[in-house]
């Protein structure tokens, strides 16, 4: 029976990859990738030569059952997303679901930890995290039950949001979170326009935030 390794790759500078992360894509038989063009470039980058397997999330049981015969054949495979933990907001959770809520042949799954956006914004928020609220990305439908649970949450509250929805999503919070309540949003963390905003709701605003990378954004209680 081979072993599946969850391993975390870089959200930016790929300086951050660990040395433990590199050891095990060269040593595996496969590696699962959310974009396979993606993680390609990271494989390169390192001289990788690791062949790679398409998984994300539009990918179906008949996926599952391929890597499930790669494993049962004694193949060992490592999980990786496009950047960051994997599992985090991202489906490779739902494949380490499938294969421990059946207990699929004793499978051992190993995680290789490493950079993620979150904990990188937690780390540098300046605000209480000794409790924190993680909420991934707001919803297409349903946005204002989810900024209200933002608005009444005990704890601060970290979630994710992408580039053409940034400043609707602020607009937004104006309208739930008190004038006095701090946030914090990191932009393109690890990255070279890396951009770090503090103040509340209103002074962010006015900071007239790019509409361009990626973001994440911390709410203090």
């Amino acid at each position: 029976m081979g072993n599946l390794f969850v391993v975390a790759t870089p959200i930016g500078n790929l300086g951050d990859i660990t040395l433990r992360a590199l050891e095990t894509l060269k040593s595996v038989d496969f590696i699962l990738c959310e974009d396979t063009r993606h993680t390609q470039k990271l494989l390169n980058h390192f001289e990788i030569k690791t062949p790679t397997i398409s998984y994300h999330q539009h990918s179906d049981e008949k996926k599952v059952r391929e890597i499930k015969e790669l494993l049962s054949a004694g193949k060992n495979l490592s999980l990786v997303t496009d950047a960051g933990t994997p599992g985090i907001s991202d489906p490779g959770s739902w494949l380490v679901r499938q294969l421990t809520i059946e207990q699929f042949n004793n499978l051992t799954i190993i995680p290789i930890p490493g950079p993620s956006a979150l904990t990188a914004a937690l780390s540098l928020c300046g605000f209480d995290t000794s409790k924190f609220l993680f909420l991934g990305f707001p919803p297409h439908k349903g946005r204002a039950k989810f900024f209200q649970e933002i608005a009444e949450a005990k704890h601060t509250v970290a979630f994710y949001e992408s580039s053409h929805r940034i400043k609707k999503c602020l607009t937004e919070l104006s309208g739930v979170l008190n004038k006095h309540q701090q946030i914090c949003v990191g932009r393109e963390l690890t990255k070279q326009f890396e951009s770090i905003y503090r103040g509340t709701i209103e002074e962010i605003l006015e900071m007239n935030v790019p509409e361009k990378g990626e973001f994440v954004v911390i709410v203090n209680k």
